[in-house]
C-alpha cells in the first residue's frame, strides 16, 4: 500500500523518536539506579558512622539478644544492628518480632549463623576499622537489599563491635514516584515531538505538494510555473531552483521552436511566392513568348535552387544538433584541405580581387569527417568574402597546442558590433536585418558551421572590431 510522503516522514520520525527516548530512558534509568543507590550508601554510611560514635567507648551487651533473620531486611525502613566481632547480633533494631515486624512462617529458616555472618566482606571490613557498604539479593523474590557497616571502637581504640544496616532498594532501582514522574516527563516529551514532527512534516511536504502541482501544470502546457525557494531547506530550495531553471528552458525551447517555426515559413513564403507569380504568369500566356520567358523561367530556376539549398540547410542543422548526422571520422590534414577550399573560391574571389594567406606549420591532422569539415571552411571563407573590402586579404592560420588543433579564418572588412557577437550563431539571425537573402542568405551558414563542429568534437569562438575586421576560429582535435 502506497503512502504519502508526509505519512511516511511522520511515522518514521516516530519510530526514531520512539527507539531514541527508549534508549535514552534505559541509559537515564540506569545512571539514576546507580546515583540514587550511591546516594542510599552515603546516607546509611554516615548514620552508621554517627551511631558508631555515639557508642564508642561504651561497653556493648554480652549476651546475644536477637537472631539474624535474613528476610527481615526485605520490609520497610532501615534495619539496625550492633554486633560482636565473632558475627553475633548484640541489638536489632526494630526488633524482629513483636508488633514492629512479623516474619513470614515459611521464611523463618532464613537465618544467618554469626559464622556466615562475620564472612561478609563489609563486615569483615568492618572489623578491620574500615566502613564498607554491599548490595545482594534476599529471598524467594531476590529482592535487593543494600548493607553498610562501621566499626564501634572501644577507649583503648580497638574495635569491640560493628553498626550494621541493611535497607531494602526499590524493586525497579527507583521509587515508584520516581518511575512515574519519568513516565509523565517522556509522555510530554513524546507529545511535543509529535508536535514538532507534525510541524516540520508539514513544511518539508508543502514545498514538494507544490512543485507535484506545478508539474502536473507544466504537464497540461502551462509553462509559466514558478516555485518559491524560500523553505530554507537547502535541498528543497535547491529542487525548486532546479525546476524553475526547467520550466525557463521549457518555456525558451518552446519560443525558439516557434520561432524557428516562423522563421522557416518566413523563409519558404519568399521563393514559393516568385516560383508561383512565375508560374501565373506563364499561365497567361507569357510561355508562347520567346523572349520573354527565359527570364521568367531563369528566375523561378533560381528560386528553387535556393528553396533546395534551404531545406538541404535545415536538413544538415536540425541531424547535426539532434545527433542524428552521420559522420566518417577519420584524419583529416587541414592544411591540405584548407588549400583546396581556398583554390576553389579564388574565381570568386578575383571578382573583388581579394587574396587568401594560407599559414600553415607542416602537416597538421585534425579527427573529423572531411566533408563536413569543407562545408564548415567554405561557409566561413564565404562569409569573409562577402564582407571583406575590395583588394582586401583573408588570412587562415592553422596551429597546434597541447593535441587540438586551432584555424582562425581572419577578414579586415567593416567588422560586427559588440552587442550582435553573441547571436551569430543563431539560426535565421543576420547582422543587417535590412540585407536581401539574394546576399546575404538565409542566416543558417553560422548555425550550420557551428552545429557541425561541436558534432566533431570541436568549438567555434568570434572576435570582431567595428572598421577593423573579423576573425572566427575554431578548434578540433588532433587524432
Amino acid at each position: 500500500m502506497t503512502q504519502s510522503l508526509r505519512t511516511r516522514l511522520f511515522l518514521n520520525g516516530l519510530i526514531i523518536l520512539l527507539i531514541g527516548m527508549g534508549l535514552a530512558g534505559l541509559l537515564f534509568w540506569q545512571a539514576a539506579a546507580r546515583l540514587y543507590i550511591e546516594t542510599q550508601t552515603e546516607n546509611l554510611l554516615a548514620q552508621a558512622r554517627l551511631s558508631a560514635a555515639a557508642m564508642r567507648g561504651q561497653p556493648l551487651p554480652i549476651e546475644i539478644s536477637e537472631p539474624y533473620l535474613q528476610t527481615s531486611n526485605t520490609l520497610p525502613g532501615i534495619h539496625t544492628r550492633v554486633m560482636s566481632p565473632e558475627g553475633s547480633v548484640l541489638i536489632s533494631l526494630p526488633l524482629a518480632t513483636g508488633n514492629f515486624v512479623q516474619i513470614p512462617e515459611e521464611e523463618n529458616s532464613a537465618l544467618v549463623s554469626p559464622e556466615v555472618l562475620s564472612l561478609r566482606p563489609e563486615i569483615a571490613s568492618a572489623m578491620q576499622g574500615k566502613e564498607a557498604s554491599a548490595v545482594r539479593a534476599v529471598g524467594q523474590e531476590k529482592r535487593r537489599v543494600l548493607y553498610v557497616a562501621a566499626p564501634v571502637y572501644a577507649e583503648n581504640g580497638t574495635v569491640q563491635g560493628l553498626i550494621y544496616l541493611a535497607s531494602p532498594l526499590p524493586p525497579g532501582g527507583l521509587p515508584f514516584s520516581f518511575l512515574l514522574q519519568l513516565l509523565g516527563a517522556g509522555g510530554l516529551a513524546v507529545l511535543l515531538a509529535l508536535v514538532a514532527g507534525t510541524l516540520l512534516t508539514r513544511r518539508i511536504t508543502a514545498p514538494v505538494s507544490a512543485i507535484i502541482q506545478s508539474a502536473k501544470a507544466v504537464s497540461d502546457g502551462d509553462l509559466n510555473q514558478q516555485i518559491s525557494t524560500g523553505s530554507e531547506i537547502r535541498e528543497l530550495d535547491a529542487l525548486g531552483q532546479t525546476f524553475n531553471q526547467m520550466v525557463t528552458s521549457l518555456r525558451q525551447s518552446d519560443q525558439a521552436r516557434d520561432a524557428f517555426v516562423a522563421d522557416v515559413a518566413h523563409e519558404l513564403r519568399t521563393p514559393l511566392t516568385v516560383i508561383k507569380g512565375t508560374i501565373e504568369t506563364l499561365e497567361d500566356g507569357a510561355m508562347d513568348d520567346r523572349v520573354g520567358r527565359g527570364p521568367l523561367l531563369s528566375a523561378m530556376q533560381q528560386e528553387t535552387d535556393r528553396l533546395i539549398r534551404l531545406v538541404s540547410d535545415l536538413l544538415v542543422l536540425t541531424r547535426a544538433t539532434s545527433g542524428m548526422l552521420k559522420l566518417d571520422l577519420k584524419p583529416v590534414d587541414l592544411g591540405v584541405l584548407a588549400k583546396e577550399r581556398s583554390d576553389l573560391l579564388m574565381p570568386l574571389a578575383a571578382r573583388k580581387q581579394i587574396s587568401f594567406m594560407l599559414h600553415a606549420d607542416g602537416q597538421i591532422w585534425v579527427m573529423g569527417d572531411q566533408d563536413r569539415l569543407a562545408q564548415v571552411l567554405d561557409n566561413l571563407l564565404e562569409n569573409a568574402l562577402r564582407y571583406s573590402p575590395d583588394e582586401g586579404t583573408i588570412e587562415v592560420n592553422i596551429t597546434e597546442h597541447e593535441g587540438m588543433c586551432t584555424c582562425s579564418v581572419q577578414d579586415h572588412g567593416t567588422g560586427i558590433s559588440a552587442e550582435h557577437l553573441p547571436f551569430l550563431f543563431e539560426r535565421f539571425y543576420r547582422v543587417d536585418a535590412s540585407r536581401n537573402r539574394q546576399s546575404g542568405g538565409a542566416g543558417l551558414g553560422l548555425a550550420i558551421v557551428r552545429a557541425l563542429l561541436e558534432a566533431q568534437g570541436g568549438t567555434i569562438q568570434v572576435e570582431s572590431q567595428v572598421g577593423f575586421g573579423t576573425t572566427f576560429r575554431f578548434t578540433l582535435p588532433n587524432p
